[in-house]
This record gives structure tokens, C-alpha cells and sequence, in this order.
């Protein structure tokens, strides 16, 4: 007892000062070199410890307040979806293994080498099409260092532009489906995977369409960042190539509408594509989808015959063939979650079979891959559960004391109107994602906010078009991973500047990387505030 009594000073009844002390402690541990993984456990226990006294870990140890903790820890762990991040992190250590990755960079700078300022073009493309494939962020940048960075250096690129380009188009992944930021807020909001996944695919290309229209401007304004390469012997004129694009195109179309009609037919064989109420309609497979996509086939048809022509569309098909494997992963993957058939997990499983099975056709898939992709995984899955358990048991701990009562009291006591809110939110995110990862920011700091803003008066939510009530959740995760897009490459620990550091010539500095960011984090900037102003840009795609 008089052992107990000894540490009575570190009882903290006021959770203000609680969550003060909490704040330093949490940048003291991760500025000393902490991992967020065990200064978050560690301040879990810490929490409870000044709240409840430190007979919580003597007298009733296991039991309690720490049963909470475990509780939490174990509700997290066992959420079946959670399942999906390791097979979408293999899907990636495989793709950038294999040579798939390669041939649709050397497919894309066929079509786009006379362009100036293609190559950057064809690597935020490139960085579109990963992300599209397996949504991890940290495999795009350091895939694109090796491909793209040598090629941009080699034909005299401006360094900032080519830094820039591959380090803001790399971590797309953070918004464009199927996206492991917006899963991880799925399952900790249990907001529909589903819907984010809807919701972010139009801002996630709207971004990255800002990247690619500040290339073609700022190439065209200074000719000298982007220097044209020589014509290489016999590539065909520009006129030529496009008709040769539309050619593989009208193929690939011919290719698709036949697999989505034998689809539909399946389903009306079945009867498993009539309308009946309550039930969502299968995307592409209803009765009344089957003459649209016999159009598209006949239309298709009719481009090869007489517009294009066949032995122009067998050539364009030979230069674009590199774009048929990742069309398939990504058909396989979103295909199979919008189409109604699986799930994300079920989706995340099926786009690693997808590549194994292209990887075997190609004859690239070789065991020396298949254990590096394991290694690779285990060790990222390892590290962000690791992560998810430290935050998990923190974020339980602090809701345990309170914490999130006293933080929506503080931010609505503001009087601030809702926007008002908002945007202090944003201003948060942007500077925890300085210092932390956003796995870390998600599990601690979302169960606070999300309750605040689904308390907000939803008609003063942006300022053009409305959201509907159900859809705020929505709006916010797409927003948090947008605000996480910038926190990829915000100094001074932004994780995109590290990735490419690490294979990126030498004379290329940390300091030269971080200032080859900041044009491209004006323009994530200006997207974030794009969904601010227009929050129903989110909804276009949402039933």
C-alpha cells in the first residue's frame, strides 16, 4: 500500500490536463525515435495509470479498465476486412517484382513520347493505373524511382518536375481505389467501404488530372524542363499513333463488352439480374445493360473496320499490349467489388490470384519473387498492425477518461460556424501528418472528430451543392485521405521523400526532394479545397 501511495502523484483528475500532457508526450516519444507503435501502447497504459492511479496495474491487473483495452485490441484484430491490407500489400511487392509494371511504362511512352513533357505524363498515368491496382503508396514512389527518375534525369528533365511528379502521382494510391487509408477508416468509422470507394474515385482522378495539366503548362511555358527526346527510327507520325491508339482501344473495347454480355447472359440465365426492390442492381449486368454492350461491340467493330483499319489495329495492339495485364488486375479487383460478386477482402484475394496467374502466363513468376513478395509483406503488414494495436488501445483508453467528450465540447464551445470546424479539423490533420503516420491519425483522432461532424447542421456543410445526412461520414473519409495526400510529402518526415531517397541517385538530396514537392502540394491544396466549396462532388457516383 505504501508502495502504491508513493505514486499517488501521478493521478491527473482533469482531462484537460490530461490531454495535454498525452499531446507533448506523444511528440516527445515519437521525436526521440519511438515508433508510433509502442508510444502509443505505452501511453495507453499511461492514460489509464494517471486517471484510475496506479493500483489499476497491482490490484485488479488484467481486469477493469485494462479489459477495455484488450476488448478493443481484440475487436480490431479480428475484423474479417482487415484481411485485405496484407493481400493488397503481396498484390504489390508481386507487381513490382514482375515485369508487368515495366511493360505498361514502356506501352504508355510509346503512345506519349512526342509529347512534351510525356515522359512526367506518362508516370502520373502510370502511378494512376498502380493505384487503381493495389492501393499502397510506399511500392508506387520507389517503382517509379527506379523507372521513371533515371529516364526523366537521362533526357535532361528539370529535377524538381520529375522529383515532384513521382512522388505526388506515386502516393495516389491514398485516394483512388481500392485505397488501404480509406479501408482503415471504413472498418474504425464502420462507414461502407463500398461508398468511400465510390465517393473517392472522382477526386481521386480530379487530382491527379491537376498534376498532369500543371506538367503540360509548365512544359509548354518553359520548353527547357522537358526536353524533347530524338524521333526514334521508324516510329510512326503523331497522326499515325493516334489512329493506331484508337485501334488497340476499339480491341481491347471488343474484348470487354464480349465478357460483360456473356456476364449479363449468365446473370438472365440465373435470374439473378431482375429489378427488385431494395436490392441494388448489378453494375453492368441487368436485362436492360445487354443492348448497350452489344452497341459497344458493334461500335467497336465498325471503328476497326472502317475507320481504323485491322493491320493499323493489329500494330497498335502489338505497341499497346503492356496495358492488357493491368487492365485485367484492376477489372478483376474493382470489377468484382463494384459488380456485386465480392466483397473487399474477397477482391483484395482475388487481384493477388490475378497477378499470379499473369505472372505465371508470362513465365516471370519465379519462387526468388513469390518469397521476396512475402517477406515485403510481412514486414509492412507487421509494422502497420503493430501500429493499428498501439493506436487501437489508445484510442480506447482515452475514450475510457473521456477524452473525446472534453475535445467536441472544447471544438463546438468555439462557436465557430460548421465550415468553421471543419477547417480547424484540416488545419490538425495537416500538421499531425508532419509527424505521424496516418494510420496512427485515423485510429486516434477519428473517433473524436467523425461524432463532432455528424452533429453538424448538414445544409451549412461546403458551399456548393448538399450532402444528404447518411452521406457525411462519406464526405469526411474522402476528405481525411485527401488531407493524408498532403502529408505524404509534407516535411519534415514526409514518408514519399524517404521512399525515393532510397533508390534515387546520390547528388539528389533529402533538401532537393522536399523542394521539388511544393508546387504539387499546392495543387493537392487546391483539391482539398475543391471538396471543401463542392462536397457533393462526392455523391456523382453514390446511389
Amino acid at each position: 500500500m505504501e508502495f502504491l501511495e508513493f505514486f499517488s502523484w501521478m493521478k491527473v483528475s482533469d482531462i484537460g490536463t490530461l490531454s495535454m500532457i498525452l499531446l507533448i508526450a506523444m511528440f516527445f516519444l515519437l521525436a526521440i525515435g519511438m515508433p508510433l507503435g509502442f508510444a502509443s501502447a505505452f501511453l495507453a497504459v499511461a492514460t489509464l495509470v494517471m486517471k484510475f492511479g496506479p493500483e489499476l496495474l497491482f490490484g485488479h491487473f488484467g481486469r477493469g479498465p485494462l479489459n477495455v483495452l484488450a476488448q478493443a485490441i481484440y475487436r480490431q484484430m479480428t475484423n474479417y476486412v482487415l484481411i485485405s491490407v496484407p493481400l493488397f500489400i503481396f498484390m504489390a511487392a508481386l507487381l513490382e517484382r514482375s515485369g508487368i509494371a515495366r511493360d505498361m511504362y514502356s506501352s504508355l511512352n510509346i503512345w506519349l513520347s512526342r509529347t512534351r513533357g510525356g515522359i512526367a505524363i506518362v508516370t502520373s498515368i502510370m502511378a494512376v493505373i498502380m493505384a487503381a491496382m493495389s492501393g499502397i503508396i510506399g511500392g508506387e514512389v520507389v517503382l517509379l524511382g527506379l523507372i521513371a527518375l533515371p529516364q526523366m534525369l537521362r533526357l535532361g528533365y528539370n529535377q524538381n518536375l520529375a522529383i515532384g511528379t513521382i512522388c505526388a502521382s506515386g502516393s495516389l494510391g491514398t485516394m483512388i481505389p481500392p485505397s488501404i487509408v480509406l479501408i482503415f477508416y471504413g472498418l474504425i468509422t464502420e462507414t461502407s467501404i463500398k461508398a468511400l470507394f465510390t465517393a473517392s474515385f472522382l477526386p481521386g482522378f480530379m487530382l491527379a488530372s491537376f498534376f498532369i495539366v500543371y506538367i503540360m503548362i509548365t512544359t509548354r511555358l518553359d520548353p527547357s524542363k522537358a526536353p524533347l527526346p530524338e524521333p526514334e527510327p521508324g516510329d510512326p507520325e503523331s497522326s499515325e499513333k493516334r489512329l493506331m491508339f484508337l485501334g488497340f482501344v476499339s480491341r481491347l473495347s471488343l474484348w470487354v463488352s464480349g465478357v460483360l454480355f456473356l456476364r449479363a447472359m449468365f446473370f438472365t440465365v440465373l435470374g439473378q439480374n431482375t429489378v427488385t426492390e431494395g436490392v441494388d442492381p448489378i453494375f453492368l449486368g441487368m436485362v436492360s445493360d445487354i443492348p448497350y454492350i452489344v452497341g459497344a461491340f458493334i461500335l467497336a467493330l465498325i471503328i476497326i473496320r472502317f475507320v481504323v483499319g485491322i493491320e493499323r489495329t493489329n500494330v497498335g495492339w502489338e505497341m499497346g499490349k503492356g496495358l492488357i495485364a493491368p487492365t485485367v488486375v484492376i477489372g478483376v479487383v474493382l470489377g468484382s467489388i463494384y459488380g456485386g460478386i465480392t466483397g473487399i477482402t474477397e477482391a483484395a484475394g482475388m487481384g493477388v490470384i490475378a497477378v499470379f496467374v499473369i505472372g505465371l502466363i508470362r513465365r516471370e513468376m519465379t519462387m526468388e519473387i513469390v518469397w521476396d513478395a512475402v517477406m515485403r509483406t510481412l514486414k509492412s503488414t507487421g509494422t502497420i498492425i503493430w501500429v493499428t494495436i498501439g493506436a487501437a488501445a489508445l484510442a480506447a483508453a482515452y475514450t475510457l477518461v473521456g477524452g473525446p467528450t472534453y475535445v467536441a465540447n472544447l471544438i463546438v464551445g468555439t462557436e465557430l460556424p460548421a465550415m468553421g470546424i471543419i477547417l480547424v479539423m484540416m488545419v490538425i490533420f495537416l500538421i499531425m501528418g508532419m509527424f505521424m503516420d496516418w494510420v496512427g491519425i485515423v485510429l486516434l483522432v477519428m473517433p473524436v472528430f467523425l461524432p463532432i461532424v455528424l452533429k453538424l447542421p448538414v445544409e451549412e456543410l461546403g458551399f456548393i451543392g448538399e450532402l444528404e445526412p447518411r452521406q457525411v461520414a462519406v464526405w469526411f473519409g474522402v476528405l481525411f485521405c485527401m488531407n493524408m495526400q498532403v502529408s505524404f510529402l509534407s516535411p519534415p518526415f514526409g514518408p514519399a521523400a524517404f521512399y525515393l531517397k532510397s533508390v534515387a541517385p546520390d547528388h539528389i538530396s533529402l533538401t532537393d526532394i522536399f523542394r521539388g514537392f511544393l508546387p504539387f502540394i499546392c495543387l493537392q491544396l487546391l483539391a482539398l479545397a475543391v471538396l471543401l466549396i463542392w462536397p457533393g462532388i462526392i455523391t456523382l457516383f453514390l446511389p
